[in-house]
């Protein structure tokens, strides 16, 4: 299975430059992530023509979508108990914040907030951030087999 994960974008709307990444490297996942801070309702309901799509409220996300979206989204991938999450507070040691505070109950998260792609264990939790959708930022495919969870993360620079 094929795991597209994004965060950040922070658009009011779709621009050609986001509708092309999603033809790209989105549309094709079997399912697609994003960590919050869409932005722009438009940005969300843009990205729920995806099949597979569920996103988590960011903190600039406007209040309109906040009321649509949970804060943590709690889910079971591959048999690996997983968690979709932005993340809060200073973006120093957030991998960390957000695994002492999920990682009980998490064998994998994915997160936002800081903008910079991340691919990082702490205990028995691994923590994967895409980095911000925008130009020059990026965003992860994630591989995962049944049974064995992660075989792969590649992060696509964009």
């Amino acid at each position: 299975m094929r795991v597209a994960v994004v965060s950040d974008s922070h658009l009011a709307a779709p621009t050609p430059w986001f509708e092309d990444v999603y033809a790209r490297y989105l549309a094709g996942a079997d399912r697609l992530f994003h960590c919050g801070d869409h932005t722009g309702y438009a940005v969300w309901t843009y990205l729920l023509q995806h099949p597979g799509f569920e996103a988590v409220a960011g903190n600039t996300d406007g209040y309109d979508l906040s009321a649509e979206l949970p804060a943590i989204l709690e889910l079971d991938l591959c048999g690996l108990r997983t968690a979709v999450t932005h993340g809060w507070g200073m973006r120093q040691c957030l991998a960390a914040r957000i695994a002492k505070a999920l990682g009980d109950r998490c064998d994998l998260i994915f997160f936002g907030h800081s903008h910079a792609a991340e691919d990082v264990r702490i205990g028995d939790t691994r923590l994967i951030n895409p980095g911000s959708l925008s130009p020059g930022g990026s965003l992860a495919l994630v591989d995962m087999m049944p049974g064995s969870g992660v075989a792969a993360v590649r992060f696509i620079t964009l």
